[in-house]
């Protein structure tokens, strides 16, 4: 099996260049075109990775995390959800690598097969980085009024999170 997947990628690549050549596109020169596309679109988004990178370093060195966590836990506990996810669940619209930091420290805290470990291991499936991808995804498009889209992201990450803590508590 492992052979089949790690040959399934040359394959297509090799099937698409000839399928170029077949209909005889400069293949070479629209390769040379995608990655000066993909360039300028990094150059695009660049900007707002780092400003988000900033931020979230920002809530994380100045305690804002903390004193949200400590005020946060009797509302999620009458939720369901573990308290101790609370970080996760800040972290993970910011950021998914600070979201993967917080999980793995969760699971390294609690184990894998705890209800913490299993519940912070199905939110992180279960929900996405919104503001990381609506800020890259949305500069790339050139969108700028993100008003809505984020309120509905955000309500779907609430909506996951708690079907995560939930779903956790039916099955395991």
């Amino acid at each position: 099996m492992e052979r089949i997947t790690a040959a399934v990628v040359p394959a297509v690549l090799a099937l698409t260049a000839l399928l170029g050549l077949w209909r005889g596109v400069d293949v070479y020169q629209a390769l040379l075109d995608g990655a000066r596309d993909g360039l300028q679109i990094l150059l695009r988004i660049l900007p707002n990775l780092i400003c988000l990178m900033t931020a979230i370093s920002m809530l994380r060195a100045s305690g804002f995390l903390g004193w949200v966590c400590a005020a946060a836990e009797p509302l999620l506990r009458l939720a369901g959800i573990p308290p101790q996810t609370i970080a996760l669940m800040i972290i993970r619209p910011l950021s998914g690598s600070g979201a993967l930091g917080v999980g793995s420290e969760l699971m390294r805290t609690y184990g894998p097969d705890s209800l913490v470990g299993r519940t912070a291991a199905v939110m992180l499936g279960s929900t996405e980085t919104t503001f990381y991808t609506i800020g890259v995804y949305f500069a790339a498009a050139g969108i700028q009024k993100t008003r809505y889209a984020v309120a509905a992201a955000l309500i779907a990450d609430i909506a996951g999170f708690l079907a995560s803590a939930w779903a956790v508590r039916l099955f395991f």
